[in-house]
């Protein structure tokens, strides 16, 4: 799943789990851009966001500085940050449920007040805040994904059930306006969204999301790694800074990068990433830099996701806006990249759209189940068993 369950301590804490992270520009606002950030996955439709957790997009300029097998991009030292916190509940004098306050602090140090839940979004001059349970949009064969790991071979399937089919998230949704980001109005620029401890003190980072499906499907299988072969890596991952990964354990992310990757190309039986003198693989520095990558020049795209970096490894320009929309199939487009190369024959894990599709007027994510279903007996029902897969 994107990026759901991505660890020991987003399972351990799943208050902190970010499911996914979307931005695009506004299909309804030209020239504003959109931030989803989705937390909390399989919750119940009155869950709230907790009390002591920083929810944080972070928006900076880049731009692509080489081609080809050396395909990158160069990050910009501005940085947008936004910050979202929540007041413990409480309940009002006469109400039956509780009420929670949010508040969003911006790159201006203004604080903009919302209450969680309020299908009126919040608006103050740049910004339109919408914070509340919502259904999850995102699909995928998971069993599928799991079955290909497990068998050494592409176990995809062509009419597969949506795993997170009618499951709910908590969700914040954001839209800025583009000149609010200053210097990267108008041009690519790259986000993140991270989940960090609140209060008092140094914070603590707990999880970071940028591409989806990083870490649960490149970087998950500690089996081809022969360099970490017993690490789980992804909360080491998930404590980095996107923007500067620390030395001391870069080597480590390239090693399963690299091992995972060329296994990912052989699933067809032939290479279409050759693998340099050294054994690193053409996508691992791309990919290492962790970030979606968004062109607020160009107009809402619905099937943007990995565009923008395949274009740049293939060394031609990019045609959408890139970053990532909700309605998105990126499982398709991840698995053809990976599987098949930049021009590969589409590959399909069966699963084409969410629950509901996601609309295109703000807040785009639609409103939550109310008798969502129990996602680990599902898992029970739907997933064969290992000798069979």
């Amino acid at each position: 799943m994107a990026d759901h369950f991505s660890g020991p301590r987003a399972i351990a804490d799943p208050a902190s789990d970010i499911c996914d992270v979307y931005a695009f520009p506004s299909p309804e606002r030209p020239g504003n851009l959109v931030l989803v950030l989705n937390v909390l996955p399989a919750s119940t439709p009155t869950a709230l966001f907790s009390d002591v957790i920083t929810h944080r997009f972070r928006v900076r300029p880049v731009t692509s500085v080489s081609e080809g097998a050396t395909a990158a991009f160069n990050v910009g030292e501005d940085e947008y940050v936004f910050d979202f916190t929540f007041d413990a509940p409480q309940q009002l004098d006469g109400a039956d449920t509780l009420v929670q306050m949010g508040r969003c602090q911006a790159p201006d140090g203004r604080t903009v007040v919302f209450q969680v839940g309020n299908e009126v979004p919040t608006e103050a001059e740049g910004l339109k805040i919408f914070a509340g349970s919502r259904l999850d949009p995102f699909f995928i064969d998971f069993v599928g994904v799991i079955a290909t790991d497990m068998t050494g071979q592409l176990a995809l399937r062509p009419e597969a059930p949506n795993v997170l089919e009618g499951l709910n998230v908590l969700s914040i949704v954001l839209e800025v306006e583009a000149a609010a980001l200053g210097s990267a109005a108008g041009s690519l620029v790259a986000v993140v969204g991270e989940t960090l401890t609140a209060g008092g003190g140094r914070p603590i980072q707990l999880e970071r999301m940028g591409r989806p499906e990083i870490k649960n499907v490149v970087l998950s299988s500690k089996k081809y790694d022969t360099v970490n072969r017993d690490l789980e890596i992804r909360d080491l991952y998930n404590e980095e800074d996107t923007f500067g990964i620390r030395p001391d354990y870069a080597d480590a992310y390239r090693a399963r990068f690299n091992a995972n990757l060329a296994w990912f190309d052989g699933l067809d039986g032939k290479t279409d990433w050759p693998l340099d003198e050294q054994g690193a693989h053409p996508l691992t520095e791309l990919l290492l830099a962790d970030f979606l990558v968004v062109d607020l020049s160009k107009p809402f795209s619905e099937d943007g996701c990995f565009e923008i970096e395949t274009a740049l490894v293939a060394g031609r320009p990019h045609t959408t806006c890139g970053g990532r929309s909700l309605n998105d199939d990126i499982v398709d487009t991840l698995y053809t990249l990976l599987v098949g190369g930049t021009d590969g024959e589409r590959l399909s894990d069966g699963v084409d759209q969410a629950t509901q599709p996601a609309t295109h007027t703000f807040p785009y994510l639609n409103a939550p189940n109310p008798t969502p279903p129990d996602l680990g007996a599902r898992l029970a029902a739907q997933m064969p068993p290992q000798e069979a897969a």
